[in-house]
């Protein structure tokens, strides 16, 4: 979870070098943005789009309470609660397209998905929650919340020395973390291997990730911001659970037969919020939830709290909303606006018969602002200069849930010093989230959190083979059930391709490269996109305006 490309070095992650460099690396690999954890996990699991799969965000509005957050529209998806109730919403499927791990299930492969909170759950949203068809580990296993475990599970725990409940989380993660390999190398590998069936195990590793976003290493400074030595054991620690698991597949014999495919669910930045333009930055500096505070401000609309029970917001006493996400209007339980932030991007929902004249009104007001880099506009709300469509950057396609309005991109730029070749690791972003300067974020579209890290290896994989075409999150699956000969049914177009060219016997593929250019704007303010293309398959590096975001290249 949030591997940096440029982390992976010999001396820090040998495991993950290794298989680079043995295996298949992939050089001009993409997270899809938004550039946030759950989006990707549903992008993963599916090979699809977001437009398709409707997991616009970590935060989201869904357009009714939900009981799981306390009455609010306005879930986080990171929760097991919530995705119990997201499934019961949208008819037990909210992501809508099938995954990979329930056509492997449908097909009479083993499945297991293990690690991070909600991650591992929308790897197989459909599956029984009492273990018997995907077995689910995370955070909560052994708790209320957690999934159920099957026999096969329970009668080795013992022996196995792996204990009732999940440890918490720590920084780095490496009790947790060693506690989850240790029941995917001791129970489910051997079971696994037991039964002579094929399968297919997800294992989602919390760090870089959690480190990266706690980091104390450089509190209200950017530099080294989140590449000090906490970062660094974290990933040593992400690493060596891989090591763990190349070891379990030696032990079990499985090595030979089984492909092996490393990703991130996106990139990440050092955070900062120094903010000129801001009318509710506070002596220059934002504070998480500033966007719906600036629009409420913009539009002279009351701003409501859902998760405080539709509670008074008020910037200029200090009272901010709750999780960065805010709804607007005379009736805060039938709202005209609603802001929910997601780092460094902030989604936007529009409802009621002012919809199209607050849509001109705000996106006015976002080009004026120093932390905007890039908008784009549901289609259905028309054009809007300086402004992209979210179809140009595949967010509309066949999506069950509530689709936003407008996204909201946060400037970002590099940091003054040195950082060699590794220019990506040293970006800096504003971002709206709880995060302090000098700890990491992401959401946003610069290239340094769309870059993640992407290798593979394994018997239908070529070795030695550093591939220079694009690939993305999305393309993963669409790979595997290629190569398993796993059907993968699919409603929506917006699709991953089959990654060909790193395939024992394929062959390389053409790329095509443009940027996409909005009509000018106030001031002659124009989004831009950068995208790459094999075949019909898209790929975006970085979108935003000029100068004010890190990888966006206009000319």
């Amino acid at each position: 979870d949030g591997l940096r490309y440029g982390s992976v070095t010999p001396d820090n992650m040998p495991n993950m070098y290794k298989v680079k460099t043995e295996g298949v690396d992939f050089t001009n690999s993409h997270s899809l943005y938004p550039t946030v954890t759950t989006v990707n996990a549903s992008v993963i699991a599916t090979g699809h789009y977001v437009g398709d799969t409707g997991n616009f965000g970590n935060t989201l509005y869904v357009g009714s309470p939900m009981q799981s957050v306390k009455g609010s529209p306005i879930p986080f998806l990171e929760n097991n609660m919530v995705q119990r109730e997201m499934a019961a919403k949208f008819g037990g499927n909210y992501i809508s397209e099938t995954s990979l791990m329930a056509a492997a299930r449908a097909a009479g492969f083993n499945t297991a998905a293990i690690g991070k909170i909600s991650t591992v759950r929308i790897q197989d949203v459909t599956a029984a929650e009492d273990g018997s068809q995907t077995l689910f580990l995370d955070d909560t296993t052994g708790t209320e919340s957690g999934y159920g475990l099957p026999e096969w599970f329970t009668s080795r725990m013992k022996q196995a020395f792996v204990g009732p409940v999940t440890p918490p989380t720590s920084l780095p993660a490496i009790e947790q973390q060693v506690y989850l390999m240790k029941a995917t190398t001791r129970i489910v590998l051997p079971h696994f291997k037991e039964s002579g069936k094929p399968f297919v195990l997800l294992y989602w590793c919390r760090d870089p990730d959690l480190t990266q976003h706690n980091a104390k290493d450089s509190m209200g400074e950017h530099d080294p911001g989140i590449n000090g030595p906490s970062v660094k054991a974290a990933v040593r620690n992400a690493d060596t659970m891989l090591g763990l698991l190349r070891d379990a597949l030696k032990k079990q014999g499985l090595e030979d037969s089984t492909d092996i495919f490393l990703t991130a669910d996106h990139g990440f930045i050092t955070s900062t919020h120094e903010s000129a333009t801001s009318p509710t930055a506070k002596n220059g500096t934002t504070v998480n939830g500033f966007l719906a505070a600036d629009i409420a401000s913009a539009l002279n609309l009351p701003l409501y709290d859902p998760s405080k029970g539709y509670a008074l917001a008020d910037a200029k006493a200090g009272v901010w909303v709750g999780n960065g996400a805010g709804v607007m209007g005379k009736d805060p339980q039938n709202p005209d606006v609603v802001v929910t932030a997601n780092g460094g991007s902030d989604l936007i929902y529009l409802k009621g018969a002012d919809t199209k004249k607050n849509a001109r009104s705000i996106v006015r007001f976002l080009m004026t602002q120093d932390y905007v880099s890039g908008v784009f506009v549901n289609d259905s709300l028309g054009k809007f200069p300086g402004t992209l469509p979210m179809s140009a950057v595949n967010l509309i396609g066949s999506a069950i849930t509530p689709v936003p309005s407008i996204y909201v991109n946060f400037r970002s730029y590099m940091r003054q010093g040195d950082c060699g070749e590794a220019t990506l690791q040293c970006t800096v972003s504003l971002g709206d989230a709880a995060q302090a300067t000098g700890q990491g974020s992401h959401g946003g579209f610069s290239r340094a959190e769309t870059r993640n890290f992407m290798a593979a290896i394994g018997p239908d994989f070529k070795s030695g083979y550093a591939d220079p075409a694009p690939v993305s999150n999305a393309d993963i699956a669409q790979t595997m059930a290629h190569i398993a000969g796993i059907p993968l049914p699919a409603k929506g177009k917006l699709k991953g391709r089959v990654i060909s060219e790193a395939l024992m016997g394929g062959a390389e593929v053409t790329v095509t490269k443009r940027t996409i250019t909005s009509a000018p704007g106030p001031g002659g303010v124009r989004t831009y996109v950068n995208e790459e293309a094999v075949g019909e398959t898209r790929y975006f590096d970085a979108g935003g305006f000029e100068g004010k975001t890190v990888g966006l290249s206009v000319r």
